[in-house]
């Protein structure tokens, strides 16, 4: 499987793209659509740059979520490659989240798990609470 424009558009929404290297909520360096591998203070892309990083760090975790169990529709696959992208694998394969989802759980609580992920340096944001509501509507799609 491969993300879905929806996914990508959705994406791009949700990161927006900055070309100038900012610190995101919880001080990480980044810049483009939320790449972070390699950013520093002062670094500087094109928009030709945003969208390559983009394509790049996508196919890292399509690569990672063609791995997990319980994973049929496409829906579903964009739901936990959002996830990633945000999130991070290792948050991901830790969470209870996957757990629900390799273990064939109920739709609506793995939905409650997409919820869950809401905080970012100890605080509620408004922006991850409308990301992870859409993650939980396309996992279900």
């Amino acid at each position: 499987m491969k993300a879905s424009q929806i996914l990508i558009n959705a994406i791009k929404r949700f990161e927006s793209c900055q070309l100038t290297a900012y610190q995101d909520s919880v001080g990480v360096w980044t810049v483009g659509y939320g790449h972070t591998k390699g950013v520093n203070r002062g670094d500087k892309i094109t928009q030709q740059q945003a969208d390559e990083y983009l394509r790049q760090d996508i196919a890292t975790f399509e690569a990672s979520a063609i791995k997990v169990r319980g994973i049929w529709t496409q829906g579903q696959f964009d739901a936990v490659v959002d996830f990633m992208y945000n999130c991070g694998v290792a948050n991901f394969n830790a969470s209870t989240l996957k757990k629900y989802i390799e273990g064939g759980r109920k739709t609506w609580e793995i939905q409650e798990q997409f919820l869950r992920w809401v905080n970012a340096g100890g605080k509620k944001l408004g922006g991850l609470v409308t990301r992870r509501i859409w993650e939980a509507n396309r996992f279900n799609e």
